[in-house]
């Protein structure tokens, strides 16, 4: 039968007494000492522990607690714990920090017989710990008691020792300013003892290994969630709903977990990590807290849902409310039947894909195995998927009207708003969902949704207003996998807008023919977009990639800005687009027509500018990353291009020009291949291997650069002397006024590749 007893009180001077305890030893079988490791859920729970300690000992109102059940074999006066090893060893701690502040340590009391029998040196430790009287101005216990002369050097590698150690500090960081004396007398109080367990001396059922298998067979003694619960319990004892929610955690709730526990066969973790959602959102949704992820949970319930904080009721009634959401409802399907996989284009006209890189439709779930955990420094369960667990959670508790058009516009507010995806906006983000859900109140700009999809969403209220025929079009558009949400590089014209989607997504389809598709969209028009965030004032524009590897380049063009910001784009897309579905002919027919077609029409008025080039010469094009930096800020002659992935000039990359030219000439091996390095502004030369002679590419022509190796000096002035070109090395390509421009009227490709193979054959 089991004793109430603290842990002075379960120790007895009567050694005939057979059941009674004369001494604890840690037996082998047993870990070592964990409380005291380091880790963020570790000290979590020492924290927490220590709190409930301090609420025992301190303060003019205190309560007795009770450390729940502590298992063990008596032998000859030995209590051998196999269930209370952690507890008993931080009581040992606490009391021998207690009675050593108090002036009242005798290394004689019964109670200081704690031990070791898992190391020898922890055995030691303990003995010479009782021994030691810390000083009343001690800053940190730990260093004063490795600075002890009976500290062996060898015990920084005792793993129970360190964690010992690791407790002590925490102890004193939590009990410095306690009244000693006080502290003592309510530990010491073996009537009424402060702190107290059930001791269940176990009879002979064996070896203890065998009894210990059996008994931690079972689990964990005492998990997180109960730990919490007990917590939760007091934080809301005031509160009328107290006894609802002792009710309601240990049947309705529980049950509703059940479906995703984890493979030990609890749901503890799951009920915890939603629960962490739930005080999340009641963090950012308070006018006081912000978030404060890095305190642990029960802390920041208390500062919640405690009686300290205004807005208690508030959130209390939400918590509730959260959790009976799901209580009799069918959890899968209930996601199933609202969000589809983005990778299933027949996922149905009433499911909304979503785009978020897990896979899994069933956000609760989600939710329940990673909410709060992190990898590769962001969260698992990413702030886009709190917006739309909270907008499903909003639905089912109010049944909110047109939910599929608000959630839609949700979902595309998420995905449009990736870099104001942080914790900071949170505040803002979770109030501007609430109203959208709740109200079907868009979004102001602000320091919420971004700017740019604030303003697609609202031309495309309005679009819908006029045509609401066309909704189904502008879903399946909005669907697209590129686009995910963003039309904001589309014209909204509804006599237009079906032929033009599904040209669209032919052309995506065939990524073998983005070459071609790259040089037709300049047929149309200049339709790149400056980057930067002055497009006033750029050094660099986007165009699409012909390569299939970097398909997200198309989105970075089309969307991210407004659709004011995007009009050179969508009206060179719309034309293109419609060229597409007018022409009878397949689509890569089509894209080398309209190429060869406008080529045609330059070459016979001889305007050869940079559109020029890119259409006529695919290599001009080539650059993965459809990003190319210029000379100035305008595109023109001169001209780099970034490989595929690239966004900064940082690494090697092309002058389109010069490679169409090395190309053009079949790669000769007289040349280096050229790549380059540093700002737009460095010359570039396409280089002669033997000589080191060059080639560059300006506005109004070529400069050729005179050997580095002195023999081909007299070779190369020959060359110019042939060439007609002065001393300078300024080769020009003839050229007129168009507009405000100097354009080529003759081919500068052609001109530069002649130019070339002029220097190879005269042996440079």
């Amino acid at each position: 039968m089991s004793r109430i007893e603290s842990f002075i009180s379960a120790f007895s001077t009567d050694v005939e007494a057979g059941d009674l305890v004369q001494k604890i030893e840690i037996p082998l079988i047993q870990r070592d000492y964990a409380q005291g490791r380091r880790g963020m859920k570790v000290d979590e729970i020492r924290e927490t522990f220590l709190d409930v300690l301090h609420d025992a000992l301190a303060g003019p109102n205190p309560h007795r607690v009770s450390l729940d059940f502590i298992y063990g074999e008596i032998d000859h006066g030995t209590l051998q714990p196999l269930d209370g090893q952690q507890r008993l060893t931080t009581l040992f701690l606490l009391h021998w920090y207690i009675a050593g502040r108090a002036g009242v340590l005798d290394s004689t009391a019964p109670w200081t017989r704690f031990s070791y029998a898992t190391r020898q040196s922890a055995r030691r430790f303990c003995e010479r710990l009782v021994a030691a009287v810390p000083p009343s101005d001690v800053k940190e216990i730990s260093q004063w008691i490795i600075d002890q002369s009976w500290y062996l050097f060898v015990w920084r590698h005792d793993p129970t020792i360190q964690a010992m150690l690791v407790m002590l500090d925490a102890i004193h960081q939590q009990f410095a300013e306690v009244d000693a004396v006080i502290a003592w007398q309510r530990l010491a109080n073996t009537e009424e003892p402060a702190v107290s367990f059930h001791l269940l001396p176990l009879p002979d059922m064996g070896s203890a290994e065998d009894l210990y298998i059996k008994m931690n067979s079972r689990g964990k003694p005492l998990t997180d969630f109960e730990n919490f619960k007990a917590h939760f319990e007091k934080i809301i004892e005031s509160s009328p709903r107290a006894s609802d929610f002792a009710r309601k955690v240990d049947v309705d709730w529980i049950d509703v977990f059940w479906q995703f526990r984890g493979e030990d066969d609890l749901v503890d973790d799951e009920f915890l990590r939603y629960l962490e959602f739930v005080t999340e959102v009641c963090e950012w949704s308070d006018p006081v807290f912000q978030s404060a992820s890095g305190l642990p949970l029960v802390k920041r319930a208390e500062r919640i849902f405690g009686d300290a904080n205004p807005s208690s009721d508030e959130h209390l009634e939400f918590l509730f409310s959260a959790f009976d959401a799901w209580v009799d409802r069918d959890i899968p399907a209930t996601f199933n039947q609202l969000f589809g996989r983005s990778s299933e284009p027949n996922a149905g006209e009433s499911k909304l894909p979503l785009f978020f890189r897990d896979t899994d439709v069933n956000l609760f779930e989600s939710c329940c195995k990673s909410y709060g955990l992190r990898s590769g420094g962001g969260r698992q369960f990413t702030f886009g998927q709190t917006l739309v667990l909270l907008a499903v959670l909003l639905h089912a508790t109010h049944t909110t009207e047109d939910f599929p058009r608000r959630m839609r516009v949700l979902r595309n507010l998420i995905e449009g708003s990736t870099v104001e995806m942080r914790a900071l906006r949170m505040p803002r983000l979770i109030a501007d969902t609430k109203r959208l859900i709740l109200d079907g109140v868009m979004p102001e700009p602000g320091n919420g949704f971004s700017l740019p999809q604030i303003d697609d969403e609202r031309a495309k209220q309005l679009f819908l207003a006029a045509s609401p025929e066309i909704e189904k079009v502008l879903n399946e558009l909005e669907d697209h996998q590129l686009l995910r949400g963003s039309l904001n590089g589309f014209e909204l014209d509804a006599a237009k807008l079906e032929r033009r989607a599904e040209a669209f997504r032919e052309v995506i389809r065939s990524d073998e023919l983005w070459s071609d598709v790259a040089g037709a969209l300049l047929t149309i028009g200049e339709y790149e977009r400056a980057r930067g965030r002055d497009p006033q004032n750029t050094r660099s524009f986007q165009f699409v990639t012909p390569d299939k590897a970097y398909r997200d380049v198309w989105r970075v063009l089309l969307t991210g800005a407004t659709r004011k910001g995007l009009e050179p784009t969508s009206r060179v897309l719309a034309d293109f687009l419609d060229n597409i579905g007018l022409r009878p002919s397949i689509l890569g027919e089509t894209l080398r027509d309209m190429q060869s077609e406008w080529l045609a029409e330059r070459e016979a008025t001889a305007e050869f500018d940079w559109r020029y080039y890119m259409v006529k010469y695919s290599d001009m094009r080539s650059g993965g990353s459809g990003i190319y930096f210029a000379e100035g800020g305008k595109m023109g002659y001169s001209l780099c291009n970034l490989r595929g992935g690239r966004t900064q000039m940082n690494s090697r990359y092309r002058d389109p020009y010069l490679l169409s030219i090395w190309r053009r000439l079949g790669e000769p091996t007289e040349l280096e291949d050229p790549w380059f390095f540093g700002y737009e502004s460095n010359p570039r030369f396409l280089t002669f291997r033997a000589s080191g002679a060059g080639i560059q590419c300006l506005a109004d022509g070529y400069r050729l650069s005179a050997p580095t190796e002195g023999e081909y000096g007299r070779v190369f002035r020959d060359a110019l002397l042939e060439l007609g070109i002065g001393d300078d090395g300024v080769f020009t390509v003839a050229q007129s006024e168009f507009g405000d421009r100097h354009v080529d009227t003759e081919d500068r490709i052609e001109v530069g590749a002649e130019l070339v193979r002029t220097l190879i054959n005269r042996g440079l």
